[in-house]
């Protein structure tokens, strides 16, 4: 699968006063935004989803709204991104989720192809003046049972990466691009491997 032979899912703290989205928020006047969640999207950009107190939101611009396509205070906001979101992205790695701490400190959750990339990422930031905290960090492991290597690979990427979730993080040609493989290979591969976890699972093999 490319580079990613010994991926890592990594989730840090770091304090950031420089969000561009918390920037435009605050530039409306509004107070007490709290992120919820941050993205990567399919055109390169960060997605950001804030909540914003209703008594707020008439302060909100209705082109950004309707931009934003702003269900009740949720709101998903597009921008280029902050130099954290760009650190991470800069080594290939990609970014999975984010949510807002308090008023300057937000976790992030990403994964990188291997140990060196994470090591790189972290001492830049560092290096760029920002105060990390490394929350937990994890590597893929194969537990050699009855799945390949590379079905369990595959599958433990695909979790990790919020493939699973709903909604999905992560669509199957993007995280095909991501980790280096056709998103048919990907897609028969996780087939496969889903089939073999189900049968395992009701103790038998199907006709």
């Amino acid at each position: 699968m490319g580079l990613w032979h010994k991926p890592y899912h990594v989730t840090i703290e770091v304090e950031n006063n420089n969000c561009r989205v918390i920037k435009a928020l605050a530039s409306y006047g509004l107070k007490q935004v709290k992120v919820i969640d941050v993205r990567a999207s399919d055109r390169g950009a960060v997605k950001h989803l804030v909540l914003i107190p209703p008594s707020q939101l008439k302060q909100v611009p209705v082109d950004v709204l309707r931009k934003a396509k702003a269900d009740m205070q949720y709101l998903w906001l597009e921008s280029e991104g902050c130099d954290v979101c760009g650190l991470i992205l800069a080594y290939g790695a990609f970014l999975v989720s984010g949510r807002n701490i308090d008023s300057s400190a937000i976790m992030y959750s990403f994964m990188v192809p291997d140990f060196s990339i994470y090591q790189r990422i972290i001492a830049d930031l560092e290096k760029a003046g920002y105060h990390v905290n490394v929350k937990r960090i994890s590597k893929f492991e194969h537990k050699r049972n009855f799945l390949t290597e590379k079905q369990e690979h595959l599958l433990w990427l695909a979790l990790k990466s919020g493939f699973f979730d709903y909604p999905r993080r992560i669509g199957v040609r993007e995280l095909a691009a991501k980790i280096g493989v056709k998103p048919s290979t990907f897609s028969e591969t996780c087939r496969r491997a889903l089939r073999r976890l189900v049968e395992h699972y009701f103790g038998g093999d199907s006709p």
